[in-house]
């Protein structure tokens, strides 16, 4: 694929943390790209169920292929850690419960050539437990093309773009410059967001070579009524992030970062167990103070929808009362299916 140009090494980096049922899967799709000139940098964040093993036995079948075992620390700092031992000039990321395509990498690259950027993304799908197709989360675009940084903010403000650096290939002096924040969910988001001030572009391509193995249990879901994922208290905390880079930044587009604080406030609000829901809880209280203060934007937004509308605002009247039918409703639905 590289019409006798010198190729640029990948460094290709997957934290691996009790995965071993995925893992071989994951690195094989690594070691089949048709782009041949790639190291995988395997970081062990503590496993404890064999799959710190397999990684070393998979080492041992491709020189290519190196290991890093650490404590564990989460994926942020997994990641950090690939990015400091990398020798690639261009590093991508892949969840060790996914799974790619041959030709993704050779893609990227030769859209990174071509546009002269220095992020290429290639489009995703999502595959479940059973194999079956999932909705698009993103949709892909008819054809390839250079979004430039508003844009693409833009799009990840209205919930239509792809903030994850597995679909993406990266030129590694940007990875240099940012790291991924550690000890939060939601990483991708706010480090993209950061990171797009230094970039003139991102090529997007519609191919949808990067495959998400979805499956139940992951820290986005809630395993009983009581337990509530960080992530919905993170996406909180980003969204006020980003509102501050818009103000500074892209003022355009102010109605739709207000629109993201709301949405993401939104998701908070229904996923937060009503027992916690007390004014002692301090983020909680700052969330409604939030939303009673942009009533009128709750209003007006032209990029809510009016279901979105009506749940924000009875929220912001009554939050207890709107949980519990709320609840009640969700369990009907699925004692129904």
């Amino acid at each position: 694929m590289d019409n006798g140009e010198k190729q640029e090494l990948i460094s290709v980096i997957v934290p691996v943390y009790n995965i071993r049922d995925c893992l071989q899967r994951c690195v094989e799709s690594i070691r089949n790209q048709t782009y041949s000139n790639l190291e995988i940098l395997l970081v062990d964040d503590g496993s404890n169920d064999g799959t710190e093993k397999l990684a070393d036995e998979l080492a041992e079948t491709d020189e290519r292929i190196r290991v890093f075992h650490k404590p564990n620390g989460g994926s942020s700092s997994a990641r950090n850690l690939g990015i400091r031992e990398a020798r690639g000039r261009y590093i991508g990321f892949v969840d060790s419960d996914d799974y790619i395509e041959p030709q993704m990498y050779g893609k990227l690259m030769e859209s990174i050539r071509r546009d002269k950027v220095r992020m290429a993304q290639i489009s995703r799908d999502e595959i479940d437990e059973r194999g079956n197709r999932l909705p698009d989360v993103c949709t892909p675009p008819e054809k390839a093309y250079v979004c430039p940084p508003e844009t693409f903010l833009r799009e990840l403000l209205l919930h239509r773009g792809d903030c994850s650096y597995c679909t993406k290939l990266t030129d590694r002096t940007l990875l240099e410059q940012y790291c991924f924040p550690e000890g939060v969910l939601n990483e991708d988001f706010h480090l993209l967001v950061e990171m797009l001030a230094e970039i003139d572009g991102i090529a997007v391509l519609p191919e949808q070579y990067y495959h998400v193995f979805y499956r139940t249990g992951s820290n986005t879901r809630k395993k009983s009524r009581n337990e509530f994922s960080r992530v919905f208290v993170d996406i909180v905390n980003n969204a006020d992030m980003v509102e501050q880079i818009v103000e500074k930044n892209y003022p355009a587009l102010r109605e739709e970062a207000v629109r993201f604080g709301l949405y993401q406030r939104l998701d908070y609000m229904l996923h937060i167990p009503v027992g916690k829901m007390v004014s002692g809880d301090r983020f909680y209280v700052s969330v409604k103070k939030y939303l009673r203060r942009h009533v009128a934007d709750t209003v007006t937004n032209r990029y809510l929808d009016r279901k979105n509308k009506i749940y924000l605002l009875l929220l912001t009247m009554a939050p207890k009362t709107v949980r519990r039918v709320h609840g009640w409703k969700m369990r009907c639905k699925a004692s129904a299916e």
